[in-house]
Protein backbone atom coordinates (compact mmCIF):
# COMPACT_ATOMS: atom_id res chain seq x y z
CA UNK A 1 0.00 0.00 0.00
CA UNK A 2 1.59 3.48 -0.88
CA UNK A 3 1.73 5.93 1.53
CA UNK A 4 -0.43 7.99 0.36
CA UNK A 5 -3.25 5.29 0.30
CA UNK A 6 -2.65 5.24 3.77
CA UNK A 7 -2.79 8.13 4.83
CA UNK A 8 -5.96 8.80 2.95
CA UNK A 9 -7.37 5.55 4.77
CA UNK A 10 -6.58 7.06 8.09
CA UNK A 11 -8.66 9.83 7.26
CA UNK A 12 -11.52 7.94 6.04
CA UNK A 13 -11.43 6.37 9.78
CA UNK A 14 -10.65 9.58 11.62
CA UNK A 15 -13.78 11.14 9.38
CA UNK A 16 -15.90 8.21 10.27
CA UNK A 17 -15.64 7.61 13.50
CA UNK A 18 -15.81 11.77 14.44
CA UNK A 19 -19.08 11.89 12.59
CA UNK A 20 -20.80 9.20 14.31
CA UNK A 21 -23.58 10.34 16.24
CA UNK A 22 -23.79 10.00 19.82
CA UNK A 23 -26.51 7.21 19.26
CA UNK A 24 -23.71 5.39 18.50
CA UNK A 25 -20.92 6.14 19.96
CA UNK A 26 -22.23 7.10 23.84
CA UNK A 27 -22.37 4.04 26.24
CA UNK A 28 -25.38 3.90 29.17
CA UNK A 29 -22.11 4.61 32.13
CA UNK A 30 -18.25 3.60 32.53
CA UNK A 31 -17.42 0.16 33.01
CA UNK A 32 -16.48 -0.71 36.42
CA UNK A 33 -13.04 -2.54 37.43
CA UNK A 34 -14.15 -4.95 40.35
CA UNK A 35 -11.08 -5.69 42.44
CA UNK A 36 -13.02 -7.72 45.19
CA UNK A 37 -15.41 -10.10 44.44
CA UNK A 38 -18.09 -11.29 46.77
CA UNK A 39 -17.72 -15.32 48.11
CA UNK A 40 -14.27 -15.34 46.57
CA UNK A 41 -11.57 -16.00 48.87
CA UNK A 42 -8.79 -13.40 48.85
CA UNK A 43 -7.97 -11.23 45.54
CA UNK A 44 -9.36 -12.90 42.08
CA UNK A 45 -6.32 -13.77 39.98
CA UNK A 46 -7.99 -12.50 36.97
CA UNK A 47 -9.11 -9.07 35.82
CA UNK A 48 -13.05 -8.79 35.63
CA UNK A 49 -14.92 -5.34 34.20
CA UNK A 50 -18.59 -4.93 34.37
CA UNK A 51 -20.93 -1.96 32.58
CA UNK A 52 -23.69 -1.12 30.56
CA UNK A 53 -24.17 -0.52 26.76
CA UNK A 54 -27.46 1.49 25.78
CA UNK A 55 -29.05 -0.19 22.44
CA UNK A 56 -32.31 1.89 22.46
CA UNK A 57 -32.15 5.48 23.43
CA UNK A 58 -35.46 5.89 23.14
CA UNK A 59 -36.89 3.17 25.66
CA UNK A 60 -34.03 3.60 27.67
CA UNK A 61 -32.85 -0.02 27.36
CA UNK A 62 -29.09 -1.21 28.04
CA UNK A 63 -27.50 -4.61 27.59
CA UNK A 64 -24.86 -5.55 30.86
CA UNK A 65 -21.66 -7.48 30.45
CA UNK A 66 -19.02 -9.22 32.06
CA UNK A 67 -15.68 -8.81 30.55
CA UNK A 68 -12.86 -10.86 31.92
CA UNK A 69 -9.74 -10.40 30.58
CA UNK A 70 -7.50 -13.28 28.97
CA UNK A 71 -4.78 -14.55 31.89
CA UNK A 72 -2.66 -15.71 29.20
CA UNK A 73 -1.52 -12.18 26.73
CA UNK A 74 -4.26 -9.87 26.35
CA UNK A 75 -2.10 -7.82 24.31
CA UNK A 76 -2.79 -10.50 21.49
CA UNK A 77 -5.24 -13.42 22.24
CA UNK A 78 -8.40 -13.47 20.72
CA UNK A 79 -11.69 -11.40 22.39
CA UNK A 80 -14.65 -13.57 22.79
CA UNK A 81 -18.26 -12.56 22.38
CA UNK A 82 -20.57 -15.03 24.73
CA UNK A 83 -23.87 -15.79 24.59
CA UNK A 84 -26.50 -17.96 26.59
CA UNK A 85 -29.72 -19.24 25.17
CA UNK A 86 -32.77 -20.00 26.55
CA UNK A 87 -35.64 -17.79 27.67
CA UNK A 88 -33.87 -14.72 28.64
CA UNK A 89 -31.52 -16.56 30.52
CA UNK A 90 -28.85 -15.00 32.09
CA UNK A 91 -25.38 -15.16 30.76
CA UNK A 92 -24.07 -15.51 34.52
CA UNK A 93 -24.58 -19.59 33.70
CA UNK A 94 -21.67 -19.41 30.35
CA UNK A 95 -19.95 -17.89 33.21
CA UNK A 96 -20.06 -19.28 36.90
CA UNK A 97 -20.47 -22.52 35.44
CA UNK A 98 -19.05 -23.61 32.35
CA UNK A 99 -16.29 -21.37 30.75
CA UNK A 100 -15.71 -18.66 33.19
CA UNK A 101 -12.85 -18.12 35.78
CA UNK A 102 -15.23 -18.53 38.73
CA UNK A 103 -17.91 -21.05 40.04
CA UNK A 104 -19.51 -21.78 43.10
CA UNK A 105 -18.57 -24.13 46.01
CA UNK A 106 -21.17 -26.45 46.36
CA UNK A 107 -22.34 -26.44 49.55
CA UNK A 108 -25.55 -26.40 51.64
CA UNK A 109 -26.68 -23.09 51.49
CA UNK A 110 -26.43 -21.04 54.47
CA UNK A 111 -28.17 -17.78 54.48
CA UNK A 112 -25.15 -15.48 53.34
CA UNK A 113 -23.35 -15.04 50.36
CA UNK A 114 -22.59 -18.06 48.61
CA UNK A 115 -18.69 -18.99 48.12
CA UNK A 116 -16.75 -18.77 44.90
CA UNK A 117 -13.61 -20.51 43.93
CA UNK A 118 -11.31 -20.27 40.81
CA UNK A 119 -12.40 -22.74 37.83
CA UNK A 120 -8.81 -24.27 36.57
CA UNK A 121 -9.87 -25.01 33.18
CA UNK A 122 -11.55 -21.40 32.27
CA UNK A 123 -11.40 -20.10 28.76
CA UNK A 124 -9.77 -16.75 29.80
CA UNK A 125 -6.59 -18.87 30.14
CA UNK A 126 -6.46 -18.33 26.31
CA UNK A 127 -8.99 -15.19 25.35
CA UNK A 128 -10.52 -12.68 27.04
CA UNK A 129 -14.17 -12.66 26.99
CA UNK A 130 -17.38 -10.74 26.48
CA UNK A 131 -20.18 -12.31 28.35
CA UNK A 132 -23.52 -10.31 27.50
CA UNK A 133 -26.83 -10.57 29.38
CA UNK A 134 -29.04 -10.57 26.18
CA UNK A 135 -31.47 -10.13 25.23
CA UNK A 136 -33.21 -6.98 26.66
CA UNK A 137 -34.72 -8.30 30.21
CA UNK A 138 -32.15 -10.95 30.15
CA UNK A 139 -29.81 -11.00 33.80
CA UNK A 140 -29.44 -7.71 34.76
CA UNK A 141 -29.89 -6.04 31.31
CA UNK A 142 -32.98 -3.86 31.84
CA UNK A 143 -35.42 -1.07 30.02
CA UNK A 144 -36.93 1.69 31.91
CA UNK A 145 -39.64 1.89 29.38
CA UNK A 146 -41.38 -1.24 29.51
CA UNK A 147 -41.63 -1.04 25.46
CA UNK A 148 -37.84 -1.89 25.61
CA UNK A 149 -38.63 -5.32 26.90
CA UNK A 150 -41.15 -6.49 23.64
CA UNK A 151 -38.08 -7.82 21.85
CA UNK A 152 -41.44 -8.83 20.12
CA UNK A 153 -39.27 -7.58 18.13
CA UNK A 154 -37.82 -10.56 17.66
CA UNK A 155 -34.82 -12.56 17.25
CA UNK A 156 -33.51 -10.07 14.03
CA UNK A 157 -34.05 -7.36 15.55
CA UNK A 158 -32.35 -8.26 18.53
CA UNK A 159 -29.42 -9.03 16.78
CA UNK A 160 -28.89 -6.21 15.71
CA UNK A 161 -29.33 -4.94 19.08
CA UNK A 162 -26.37 -6.92 19.76
CA UNK A 163 -23.80 -5.63 16.63
CA UNK A 164 -24.88 -2.27 18.35
CA UNK A 165 -23.62 -3.47 21.12
CA UNK A 166 -20.79 -4.35 19.66
CA UNK A 167 -19.83 -1.43 17.78
CA UNK A 168 -20.77 0.69 20.76
CA UNK A 169 -18.00 -1.33 23.32
CA UNK A 170 -15.47 -1.98 20.59
CA UNK A 171 -15.39 2.06 20.45
CA UNK A 172 -14.73 2.18 24.41
CA UNK A 173 -12.13 -0.09 24.11
CA UNK A 174 -10.35 0.52 21.55
CA UNK A 175 -6.86 -1.78 23.15
CA UNK A 176 -8.73 -4.76 21.84
CA UNK A 177 -9.39 -3.55 18.42
CA UNK A 178 -6.32 -5.74 17.01
CA UNK A 179 -7.32 -8.53 18.95
CA UNK A 180 -8.51 -11.77 16.51
CA UNK A 181 -12.18 -11.41 17.32
CA UNK A 182 -14.47 -14.63 17.91
CA UNK A 183 -18.49 -14.94 18.81
CA UNK A 184 -19.64 -17.80 21.19
CA UNK A 185 -22.93 -18.71 22.00
CA UNK A 186 -24.81 -21.87 23.09
CA UNK A 187 -28.22 -23.54 22.85
CA UNK A 188 -31.19 -20.98 21.62
CA UNK A 189 -28.57 -18.28 21.16
CA UNK A 190 -27.13 -20.96 18.55
CA UNK A 191 -29.43 -19.89 16.09
CA UNK A 192 -28.18 -16.36 16.53
CA UNK A 193 -24.54 -16.29 16.22
CA UNK A 194 -24.17 -17.28 12.95
CA UNK A 195 -27.27 -14.63 11.85
CA UNK A 196 -25.17 -11.91 14.16
CA UNK A 197 -21.97 -13.29 12.01
CA UNK A 198 -23.60 -12.78 8.89
CA UNK A 199 -24.43 -9.36 9.27
CA UNK A 200 -21.37 -8.21 10.95
CA UNK A 201 -19.09 -10.01 7.61
CA UNK A 202 -21.35 -7.76 5.38
CA UNK A 203 -20.41 -4.93 6.98
CA UNK A 204 -16.63 -6.34 6.60
CA UNK A 205 -17.03 -6.18 2.52
CA UNK A 206 -18.42 -2.84 2.48
CA UNK A 207 -15.94 -0.38 1.26
CA UNK A 208 -15.63 2.34 4.28
CA UNK A 209 -18.37 1.07 6.68
CA UNK A 210 -17.45 1.53 10.17
CA UNK A 211 -17.65 -2.45 10.91
CA UNK A 212 -15.47 -2.91 8.17
CA UNK A 213 -12.41 -0.99 9.75
CA UNK A 214 -12.81 -2.40 12.64
CA UNK A 215 -12.74 -5.60 11.57
CA UNK A 216 -9.70 -4.82 9.23
CA UNK A 217 -7.80 -2.55 11.16
CA UNK A 218 -8.63 -4.88 14.82
CA UNK A 219 -9.18 -8.32 13.40
CA UNK A 220 -12.62 -10.30 13.61
CA UNK A 221 -11.57 -14.25 13.51
CA UNK A 222 -13.78 -17.03 14.54
CA UNK A 223 -17.28 -18.59 15.24
CA UNK A 224 -17.87 -20.89 18.04
CA UNK A 225 -20.90 -22.84 18.15
CA UNK A 226 -21.73 -24.24 21.63
CA UNK A 227 -25.10 -26.25 22.71
CA UNK A 228 -27.27 -28.75 23.01
CA UNK A 229 -28.86 -28.86 19.44
CA UNK A 230 -25.55 -28.79 17.86
CA UNK A 231 -22.38 -27.54 19.35
CA UNK A 232 -20.51 -25.65 17.08
CA UNK A 233 -16.93 -23.48 16.92
CA UNK A 234 -17.03 -20.93 13.79
CA UNK A 235 -14.02 -18.93 12.99
CA UNK A 236 -14.44 -16.51 9.98
CA UNK A 237 -11.00 -15.33 8.32
CA UNK A 238 -10.78 -13.01 5.65
CA UNK A 239 -8.70 -14.69 3.04
CA UNK A 240 -7.54 -11.29 1.28
CA UNK A 241 -7.47 -8.74 4.06
CA UNK A 242 -5.22 -6.38 1.73
CA UNK A 243 -1.71 -4.72 3.05
CA UNK A 244 -1.12 -4.16 6.56
CA UNK A 245 -4.67 -5.04 7.43
CA UNK A 246 -5.44 -7.07 10.42
CA UNK A 247 -8.90 -8.92 9.47
CA UNK A 248 -9.07 -12.19 11.29
CA UNK A 249 -12.26 -14.30 12.12
CA UNK A 250 -14.84 -14.68 14.54
CA UNK A 251 -15.92 -17.39 16.81
CA UNK A 252 -19.28 -18.29 17.60
CA UNK A 253 -20.93 -21.26 20.16
CA UNK A 254 -24.40 -22.64 20.10
CA UNK A 255 -26.06 -23.77 22.69
CA UNK A 256 -29.47 -24.42 24.11
CA UNK A 257 -28.17 -23.72 27.75
CA UNK A 258 -25.14 -23.45 26.97
CA UNK A 259 -25.02 -27.14 25.10
CA UNK A 260 -25.66 -28.17 21.72
CA UNK A 261 -26.58 -25.55 19.42
CA UNK A 262 -30.16 -25.06 17.82
CA UNK A 263 -30.83 -24.40 14.30
CA UNK A 264 -34.20 -24.33 14.03
CA UNK A 265 -34.75 -27.79 11.84
CA UNK A 266 -36.92 -30.53 12.27
CA UNK A 267 -33.81 -32.50 13.17
CA UNK A 268 -33.33 -30.60 16.19
CA UNK A 269 -36.00 -32.46 18.28
CA UNK A 270 -36.79 -35.95 15.50
CA UNK A 271 -33.15 -37.04 16.86
CA UNK A 272 -34.07 -37.53 19.87
CA UNK A 273 -36.15 -40.51 19.11
CA UNK A 274 -32.94 -42.17 17.66
CA UNK A 275 -30.96 -41.35 20.06
CA UNK A 276 -33.11 -42.45 22.97
CA UNK A 277 -33.06 -46.02 20.94
CA UNK A 278 -29.71 -46.21 20.96
CA UNK A 279 -29.12 -45.74 24.64
CA UNK A 280 -31.68 -47.86 25.13
CA UNK A 281 -33.98 -45.50 26.95
CA UNK A 282 -36.93 -46.90 24.43
CA UNK A 283 -37.50 -50.31 22.87
CA UNK A 284 -37.09 -51.86 20.07
CA UNK A 285 -41.11 -52.03 19.59
CA UNK A 286 -41.83 -48.74 20.65
CA UNK A 287 -39.27 -46.69 18.37
CA UNK A 288 -40.70 -48.96 15.49
CA UNK A 289 -44.11 -47.49 16.57
CA UNK A 290 -42.78 -44.02 16.27
CA UNK A 291 -40.89 -44.29 13.25
CA UNK A 292 -43.90 -46.28 11.30
CA UNK A 293 -46.90 -43.59 12.25
CA UNK A 294 -44.66 -40.28 13.04
CA UNK A 295 -43.13 -40.95 8.76
CA UNK A 296 -42.33 -37.06 7.71
CA UNK A 297 -44.27 -35.76 10.81
CA UNK A 298 -43.01 -32.71 12.61
CA UNK A 299 -41.75 -34.03 16.32
CA UNK A 300 -42.80 -31.02 17.97
CA UNK A 301 -46.29 -30.65 16.35
CA UNK A 302 -46.95 -33.62 15.04
CA UNK A 303 -50.63 -34.07 13.24
CA UNK A 304 -51.23 -38.08 12.97
CA UNK A 305 -53.16 -39.58 16.06
CA UNK A 306 -51.10 -42.24 15.92
CA UNK A 307 -47.79 -40.36 15.68
CA UNK A 308 -49.08 -37.18 18.24
CA UNK A 309 -50.09 -40.42 20.86
CA UNK A 310 -46.24 -42.31 20.41
CA UNK A 311 -45.08 -39.04 21.09
CA UNK A 312 -46.76 -38.36 24.06
CA UNK A 313 -45.56 -41.84 25.45
CA UNK A 314 -42.19 -41.34 24.32
CA UNK A 315 -42.06 -37.45 25.87
CA UNK A 316 -43.11 -38.84 29.09
CA UNK A 317 -40.56 -41.17 29.46
CA UNK A 318 -38.00 -38.36 28.91
CA UNK A 319 -39.44 -35.67 30.90
CA UNK A 320 -39.93 -38.00 33.76
CA UNK A 321 -37.82 -41.30 33.55
CA UNK A 322 -34.01 -39.64 32.46
CA UNK A 323 -32.28 -36.76 33.12
CA UNK A 324 -32.43 -34.77 29.59
CA UNK A 325 -29.19 -32.54 29.78
CA UNK A 326 -27.34 -35.85 30.90
CA UNK A 327 -28.98 -39.33 30.14
CA UNK A 328 -26.83 -40.51 33.00
CA UNK A 329 -27.01 -38.43 35.63
CA UNK A 330 -29.64 -38.90 38.13
CA UNK A 331 -32.70 -36.91 37.94
CA UNK A 332 -32.70 -34.24 40.17
CA UNK A 333 -35.46 -34.12 42.69
CA UNK A 334 -36.36 -30.79 44.67
CA UNK A 335 -37.57 -29.60 47.41
CA UNK A 336 -41.12 -28.15 46.12
CA UNK A 337 -42.34 -28.80 42.28
CA UNK A 338 -41.90 -25.49 41.18
CA UNK A 339 -41.04 -22.19 42.30
CA UNK A 340 -42.21 -20.88 45.60
CA UNK A 341 -45.26 -18.36 45.32
CA UNK A 342 -44.68 -16.95 48.80
CA UNK A 343 -41.66 -14.59 49.13
CA UNK A 344 -38.38 -16.05 50.79
CA UNK A 345 -36.06 -13.89 52.60
CA UNK A 346 -32.01 -12.87 52.12
CA UNK A 347 -30.28 -12.67 55.32
CA UNK A 348 -26.62 -11.93 53.54
CA UNK A 349 -24.45 -10.15 56.20
CA UNK A 350 -27.48 -10.10 59.28
CA UNK A 351 -28.79 -7.10 57.86
CA UNK A 352 -30.74 -7.81 54.32
CA UNK A 353 -34.31 -8.50 54.89
CA UNK A 354 -36.13 -8.03 51.54
CA UNK A 355 -38.29 -10.30 49.98
CA UNK A 356 -37.51 -11.96 47.25
CA UNK A 357 -40.43 -13.57 45.13
CA UNK A 358 -39.45 -16.04 42.95
CA UNK A 359 -36.90 -18.26 44.93
CA UNK A 360 -36.18 -21.53 42.52
CA UNK A 361 -36.94 -24.80 43.80
CA UNK A 362 -34.01 -26.08 46.26
CA UNK A 363 -32.13 -29.45 44.83
CA UNK A 364 -30.33 -32.15 46.58
CA UNK A 365 -26.90 -30.80 47.63
CA UNK A 366 -25.11 -33.22 45.41
CA UNK A 367 -27.52 -32.58 42.05
CA UNK A 368 -26.00 -30.89 39.05
CA UNK A 369 -28.18 -28.27 39.33
CA UNK A 370 -27.80 -27.29 43.09
CA UNK A 371 -25.19 -24.43 41.65
CA UNK A 372 -28.18 -22.83 39.77
CA UNK A 373 -29.73 -22.67 43.31
CA UNK A 374 -26.53 -20.94 44.89
CA UNK A 375 -26.19 -18.61 41.75
CA UNK A 376 -29.67 -16.90 42.89
CA UNK A 377 -28.91 -15.86 46.27
CA UNK A 378 -25.59 -14.79 45.11
CA UNK A 379 -26.75 -12.43 42.32
CA UNK A 380 -29.34 -10.96 43.79
CA UNK A 381 -27.40 -10.30 47.34
CA UNK A 382 -26.82 -6.28 47.74
CA UNK A 383 -23.22 -7.15 48.31
CA UNK A 384 -22.80 -8.46 45.21
CA UNK A 385 -24.75 -5.85 43.56
CA UNK A 386 -22.75 -3.08 44.41
CA UNK A 387 -19.48 -5.12 43.69
CA UNK A 388 -20.96 -5.49 40.47
CA UNK A 389 -22.31 -1.81 39.40
CA UNK A 390 -25.83 -2.66 39.34
CA UNK A 391 -27.53 0.36 38.91
CA UNK A 392 -30.58 0.71 41.56
CA UNK A 393 -33.76 0.13 40.66
CA UNK A 394 -33.31 -1.34 37.46
CA UNK A 395 -33.87 -4.84 38.43
CA UNK A 396 -35.59 -6.13 40.78
CA UNK A 397 -35.19 -9.60 40.99
CA UNK A 398 -32.51 -11.64 39.04
CA UNK A 399 -33.70 -14.37 37.91
CA UNK A 400 -31.40 -16.98 35.67
CA UNK A 401 -34.11 -17.86 33.07
CA UNK A 402 -37.45 -15.72 32.64
CA UNK A 403 -40.59 -18.03 32.36
CA UNK A 404 -43.09 -15.34 33.17
CA UNK A 405 -43.40 -11.46 33.60
CA UNK A 406 -41.81 -10.45 30.32
CA UNK A 407 -43.44 -10.16 26.66
CA UNK A 408 -42.56 -13.38 24.70
CA UNK A 409 -39.97 -13.35 22.23
CA UNK A 410 -40.90 -13.79 18.68
CA UNK A 411 -38.81 -16.53 17.16
CA UNK A 412 -38.52 -15.27 13.84
CA UNK A 413 -35.15 -16.50 12.35
CA UNK A 414 -36.96 -19.89 11.27
CA UNK A 415 -33.10 -21.35 10.58
CA UNK A 416 -29.89 -21.24 11.06
CA UNK A 417 -28.25 -23.51 8.14
CA UNK A 418 -27.99 -21.15 5.54
CA UNK A 419 -26.07 -18.34 7.63
CA UNK A 420 -23.91 -21.14 8.77
CA UNK A 421 -23.41 -22.16 5.09
CA UNK A 422 -22.97 -18.46 4.03
CA UNK A 423 -20.21 -17.20 6.53
CA UNK A 424 -17.76 -20.75 6.69
CA UNK A 425 -18.12 -20.09 2.48
CA UNK A 426 -16.76 -16.99 3.06
CA UNK A 427 -13.18 -18.45 4.33
CA UNK A 428 -14.34 -18.35 8.17
CA UNK A 429 -13.57 -21.53 10.16
CA UNK A 430 -15.79 -23.51 12.04
CA UNK A 431 -16.08 -25.78 15.04
CA UNK A 432 -19.18 -27.32 16.04
CA UNK A 433 -19.34 -29.93 19.09
CA UNK A 434 -21.84 -31.61 20.95
CA UNK A 435 -21.68 -33.33 24.24
CA UNK A 436 -22.75 -37.00 23.50
CA UNK A 437 -25.24 -37.36 26.19
CA UNK A 438 -27.43 -34.86 25.94
CA UNK A 439 -30.90 -36.00 24.70
CA UNK A 440 -31.98 -32.02 24.92
CA UNK A 441 -30.41 -31.54 21.40
CA UNK A 442 -28.68 -34.90 20.40
CA UNK A 443 -25.68 -34.45 18.78
CA UNK A 444 -27.54 -36.75 15.92
CA UNK A 445 -29.57 -34.00 15.25
CA UNK A 446 -25.93 -31.54 14.80
CA UNK A 447 -24.18 -34.34 12.64
CA UNK A 448 -27.02 -34.49 10.90
CA UNK A 449 -27.46 -30.27 9.55
CA UNK A 450 -23.35 -30.48 9.43
CA UNK A 451 -23.86 -33.08 6.63
CA UNK A 452 -26.25 -30.98 5.01
CA UNK A 453 -24.10 -28.19 4.48
CA UNK A 454 -22.58 -30.77 1.70
CA UNK A 455 -18.95 -29.68 2.32
CA UNK A 456 -16.51 -32.34 0.84
CA UNK A 457 -14.81 -34.25 4.01
CA UNK A 458 -10.93 -33.45 4.46
CA UNK A 459 -10.45 -35.20 7.62
CA UNK A 460 -12.28 -38.61 8.01
CA UNK A 461 -13.86 -39.74 11.25
CA UNK A 462 -11.36 -40.13 14.00
CA UNK A 463 -10.96 -39.85 17.71
CA UNK A 464 -8.78 -37.21 19.41
CA UNK A 465 -7.08 -37.49 22.75
CA UNK A 466 -6.36 -35.76 26.26
CA UNK A 467 -3.60 -36.85 28.53
CA UNK A 468 -4.00 -40.02 26.29
CA UNK A 469 -7.30 -41.37 26.45
CA UNK A 470 -10.02 -40.27 23.74
CA UNK A 471 -11.79 -37.15 24.52
CA UNK A 472 -14.33 -37.63 22.06
CA UNK A 473 -14.67 -37.82 18.12
CA UNK A 474 -14.05 -35.27 15.26
CA UNK A 475 -14.49 -34.98 11.50
CA UNK A 476 -13.24 -31.96 9.23
CA UNK A 477 -14.81 -30.70 5.86
CA UNK A 478 -13.79 -28.13 3.28
CA UNK A 479 -14.46 -24.39 4.26
CA UNK A 480 -12.35 -24.72 7.57
CA UNK A 481 -15.66 -26.38 9.62
CA UNK A 482 -14.53 -28.98 12.16
CA UNK A 483 -17.70 -31.08 14.13
CA UNK A 484 -16.47 -32.79 17.34
CA UNK A 485 -18.35 -34.83 19.73
CA UNK A 486 -17.11 -34.55 24.05
CA UNK A 487 -17.39 -38.14 24.92
CA UNK A 488 -17.49 -39.79 28.37
CA UNK A 489 -14.60 -40.26 30.41
CA UNK A 490 -12.81 -43.01 31.44
CA UNK A 491 -12.58 -43.03 35.36
CA UNK A 492 -16.36 -41.44 35.92
CA UNK A 493 -18.25 -43.25 33.21
CA UNK A 494 -19.75 -39.56 32.45
CA UNK A 495 -19.89 -37.88 28.99
CA UNK A 496 -20.39 -34.49 27.65
CA UNK A 497 -23.89 -33.18 28.49
CA UNK A 498 -26.63 -30.40 27.13
CA UNK A 499 -23.61 -27.94 28.30
CA UNK A 500 -20.46 -29.83 27.58
CA UNK A 501 -17.96 -27.48 29.42
CA UNK A 502 -20.60 -28.03 32.72
CA UNK A 503 -19.69 -31.64 32.24
CA UNK A 504 -16.29 -32.21 30.83
CA UNK A 505 -14.36 -28.94 31.54
CA UNK A 506 -11.33 -30.17 31.22
CA UNK A 507 -11.81 -31.98 27.63
CA UNK A 508 -13.53 -28.52 26.46
CA UNK A 509 -10.75 -26.62 27.66
CA UNK A 510 -8.21 -28.69 25.54
CA UNK A 511 -10.64 -28.28 22.71
CA UNK A 512 -11.10 -24.88 22.74
CA UNK A 513 -7.19 -24.05 23.40
CA UNK A 514 -5.87 -26.62 20.10
CA UNK A 515 -9.16 -24.72 18.15
CA UNK A 516 -8.52 -21.66 18.46
CA UNK A 517 -5.11 -21.61 18.61
CA UNK A 518 -5.27 -23.00 15.05
CA UNK A 519 -4.12 -26.15 16.14
CA UNK A 520 -5.66 -29.68 15.11
CA UNK A 521 -7.80 -31.72 18.04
Amino acid sequence: MFISDLVNLQLVLLFVFCNLSPFYLAVASPPKHIASLPGFDGVPPFHLETGYVSVDEENGAELFYYFVESEGNPGQDPVLLWLTGGDRCSVLSALAFEIGPFKFVEEPYNGGVPRLMYNPYSWTKVASILFVDWPVGAGFSFSRNPIGYDVGLGDVPATLQLKKFLYKWFIEHPDYLANPFYIGADSYAGKIAPFLAEKISEGVFLLYSPFRLISDFYGFPGLLLLGSVADALFQISKLDSGPNLNYRSYHESLDTNPCNPVTGELFDNNSRVPFAHGFGIISDQFYETITRHCQGEDYTHPKKAFCVEALDAFNYVVDNEISKPHVLYPKCSYASPKSNNGTAYRNILMEETEPLYNPPPRPAINCMVYKNYLSYFWANSDVTRDALGIKKGTVKEWVRCHTSGLPSTKHDIKSSIDYHRNVTMKGYRSLVYSGDHDIVVPFLGTQTWVRLLNFTRVDDWRAWHVDGQSAGFTISYSNNMTFTTIKVTTHLCLGGGHTAPEYQPERCFAMIQRWISDKPL
